[in-house]
């Protein structure tokens, strides 16, 4: 593994320039007369692309490492923001995995820990009007990512669609976001939490400036998908993040039942502990640590988890070949009280309303011998593969799929996405038990690309979120089938940030989501709405049992 690294060149435009953006009638301006807009630490530049102003890279914050972040510095020249901002360092691989790299398309940019910037997009500057704002947390556990490494996250159609501001934002991850150093001083006491306090930063720059962007700091969603809905998730539960966002959206954040190693403080000053060894320090030698060049923290770090992790349970990791033991929000007492949806919803968010859901398949596409074929099988072939990995259960595991999903072939049953479902209907329910309202949904979309090889995968989703087929086609396909799906998804997340109810034409009537009846829209080419469909399904296999 190693940083990416080249040379990027970014040109500063102090001239008027009218460039056509694409072939057509799509006209992009970058001029010094034009997209200009006034923070609190000074004038930035930004471009308008036909209707939206878009700005990039803007500094929200600054921080040394493990420290908490503070406010910028400010200037007094307008400063461009026409290119993306440094992106957190994290390890890069250097092989390609198909076909996960040709359908998620990933980006990469320069990596500097000087990384807390954020993206803006608008169809409007100071002109008084309060768009509903939708700030952006990007997936990648919370180890890995950036606001720009899909291309799909550009806020451009979801802006022109929804007349909404869209912002994006890049922060601290891995080991520079959540090494936990608290036992070494009071200095460091907020250092396992300083990814989510960059974020924290991030809305109240939201509060303090989007006025001068066309946006309401009154109306702020939160919404992220992976590991930006777990963001989402913490940020329900963190005082400090009270009050600077209205309503959330968490798409393929709440993975499975609560991971009993996530948050715990003593484990996390363990995992410190290993890492000063690990890198050839003395105990106790933060400021060495400090010093260190990024790669040998880094590679000192994944030797520390993965460490940690076999003493906790030798010979096992964790999901999906991570260590057991990784990194993530510390539930400390302060910034973080206490993990959210373990038992219960956080009541500080009590009265924000909640869109929440996954996808049908998440990893399930990932290979598995086991699943040779599946495509062929009938109830025979199922149930086989059902008894090598549920036991004496196996009847009534094929029972309850087959009760939930009565329409598709056998072999389709073990492709069905377990572990997303069931975070998402415990926090639903627990979530429901609040005063604001509770919105839920399963993305069934089946992706035809490579013949079917991720279909309803994990992150399938986010072309249609932001509306960006186009952007997202090696995922997707395209199409105009495709495209129409896009649009009522996309308007459903615009109407869910406008005013909590994501019901809009071309879906059935989508209910709020109730412990008595968990309603759930599945949305697809012909979406539905169901009410415990699964339920049965997810109760059997959540339940302890023998498990192959």
């Amino acid at each position: 593994m190693k940083r990416f690294s080249g040379l990027m060149l970014s040109v500063t435009l102090a001239f008027a320039a009218v460039v056509p953006a694409v072939a057509g009638d799509s006209v992009l301006v970058a001029s010094s007369k034009t997209a200009i807009a006034t923070t609190t630490s000074g004038p930035v530049q930004g471009f308008r692309r036909d209707d939206v102003f878009t700005f990039r890279g803007i500094p929200y914050a600054t921080a040394q490492r493990f420290m908490p972040p503070q406010k910028t510095a400010a200037w007094t020249n307008v400063r461009p923001a026409l290119s993306y901002g440094n992106v957190c360092p994290q390890a890069v691989g250097t092989e390609l995995r198909e076909p996960q790299t040709f359908i998620s398309d990933n980006r990469y940019w320069p990596q500097s820990e000087n990384c807390q910037n954020l993206n803006i997009w608008t169809q409007g500057l100071n002109d008084g009007k309060k768009r509903p704002v939708m700030v952006w947390l990007h997936g990648g556990g919370y180890f890995s990512g950036s606001s720009m490494d899909l291309p799909l996250y550009d806020g451009t159609r979801l802006s022109e669609r929804g007349d909404v501001v869209v912002v994006s934002i890049n922060h601290r991850l891995n080991v520079l976001g959540f090494l936990d150093l608290s036992s070494y001083g009071a200095d460091y006491a907020a250092s396992g939490n300083v990814s989510m306090l960059d974020i924290v930063a991030s809305l109240e720059w939201v509060r303090d400036n989007i006025a001068a962007f066309g946006g309401d700091p009154d109306n702020v969603t939160i919404f992220g998908q992976s590991g930006g809905g777990g963001k989402v998730s913490t940020l329900l539960a963190m005082p400090q993040a009270q009050g600077l966002y209205d309503k959330a959206i968490i798409q393929s954040g709440i993975m499975g039942p609560p991971n009993p190693k996530g948050g715990d403080q003593a484990l996390a000053r363990r995992v410190a502990e290993a890492i000063i060894a690990e890198a050839g320090l003395q105990p106790g030698d933060v400021a060495g640590l400090k010093a260190l060049p990024y790669d040998q923290l880094s590679a000192a770090g994944d030797r520390a988890l993965r460490k940690i992790s076999a003493e906790i349970t030798p010979g096992s990791g964790g999901p999906l070949g991570f260590p057991l033991v990784n990194w993530g929000p510390m539930v400390d007492g302060k910034v973080l009280p206490a993990a959210p949806f373990v038992t219960g919803a956080p009541a500080q968010s009590a009265n924000v309303p909640l869109l929440i859901g996954s996808t049908l398949n998440e990893f399930q596409r990932f290979p598995n011998p086991d699943l040779a074929g599946h495509e062929t099988w009938g109830e025979t072939e199922a149930l086989a593969f059902f008894a090598k990995r549920y036991g004496d259960r196996a009847p009534a595991v094929l029972a309850a799929y087959k009760k939930a999903y009565p329409d598709m072939k056998p072999g389709e049953w073990p492709m069905v996405d377990i572990m997303g479902r069931a975070g998402t209907l415990r926090a639903s329910t627990m979530k429901a038990a609040q005063p604001a309202p509770v919105y839920t949904y399963l993305f069934a979309w089946q992706s035809p690309v490579l013949d079917y090889a991720w279909a309803g995968g994990h992150s399938s989703d986010l072309a249609f979120t932001f509306d960006n087929i186009e952007a997202g086609i090696q995922s997707n396909g395209g199409g105009a089938e495709v495209q129409k799906l896009a649009d009522v998804v996309s308007q459903a997340w615009i109407n869910f940030a406008t005013n909590g109810d994501p019901n809009t034409p071309g879906l059935p009537k989508w209910d709020r989501y109730t412990a008595a009846g968990g309603a759930t829209m599945i949305l697809d080419t012909h979406s539905q709405a169901k009410v415990d469909h699964d339920r049965d399904l997810i109760n059997l296999l959540s339940a302890p049992g023998p498990r192959k």
